[in-house]
């Protein structure tokens, strides 16, 4: 009984190993075959694009550690204040919001928020000398071959349904035939341009005649908008994206830097392959 018991302890220990083993070795730094299953489960990618994927995360923490860049509590509850106030919403509303949507907890959502700064410090930091301030020509020549992305609804009609109860209005969003006279309803015409970006973003990823999950109001209770009609799109002039254009000819500029800098020290960095995902 003994002998049998320390064999399945064996067989344990050895199924352990392969599932948790080393697969690659970045400058003294491991991934590990389960943190690459766990990149294609997450990302949904296979298994060559979830290793250059942690291989890149590693040269980059890699970098941070070397750079000595590092991002204060402070400066993770700034962003978390900031965001929350362009949602009209309370820090704790934020929080709630963040975990009914995404699941994250307050301490997950700060982790994500350090990682984010960080990442944005060290691009700046390799990236700044590489930049160029975009032309004239360059902005309109992005704006034309890019028109459609520019373009949104001019509006939305919704019946916008609020409660204290967060339970009472999920059962509404569920069944629209469901009433209560703990939810109450009004219609409104959403102008665009008159809505915050996370707002827009929200109703545009929304369904016509559904409903969008249910978000803090900003006054201690929820709200669900369900989308009526989508009033037609709307072609923005140059001069009203020109801002946007920019920042994102910014970002790719600075992906490419990054790309080759990364690139470049992943050739010269001493990355050892031990073992293949099956």
């Amino acid at each position: 009984m003994y002998k049998m018991f320390l064999t399945i302890m064996l067989v344990a220990t050895l199924n352990a190993e392969v599932t948790d083993g080393v697969a690659v070795v970045v400058k003294g730094s491991a991934i590990t075959l389960y943190d690459i299953k766990k990149e294609m489960q997450t990302s949904r990618v296979d298994a060559k694009t979830a290793t250059d994927v942690l291989i890149r995360k590693t040269l980059e923490k890699q970098e941070i550690q070397e750079r000595k860049l590092s991002v204060s509590s402070g400066e993770v509850y700034d962003d978390i204040k900031q965001t929350a106030k362009r949602n009209n919403l309370s820090v704790n509303e934020f929080y709630e919001a963040v975990r009914n949507s995404s699941g994250l907890s307050s301490t997950e959502l700060k982790e994500k928020i350090k990682e984010k700064l960080l990442s944005q410090k060290l691009y700046s930091s390799i990236a700044y000398s590489g930049l160029s301030e975009p032309t004239d020509e360059e902005i309109e020549a992005y704006y034309k071959s890019h028109k459609d992305s520019f373009a949104h609804p001019s509006g939305f009609k919704v019946i916008i349904y609020q409660s204290k109860n967060k339970q009472i209005l999920q059962e509404k969003i569920d069944n629209p035939m469901f009433h209560s006279s703990e939810i109450t309803s009004n219609e409104q015409a959403l102008p665009y341009d008159r809505i915050s970006p996370e707002l827009a973003s929200l109703l545009e990823r929304t369904a016509l005649n559904t409903f969008t999950d249910a978000v803090p109001d900003g006054k201690g209770g929820y709200m669900s908008f369900y989308i009526k009609e989508v009033e037609s799109a709307k072609e923005t002039g140059l001069e009203s994206v020109r801002n946007q254009i920019m920042n994102m000819i910014a970002a790719e500029q600075r992906e490419q830097v990054l790309g080759d800098y990364f690139a470049r020290l992943r050739h010269n960095a001493d990355i050892k392959m031990i073992r293949n995902v099956k």
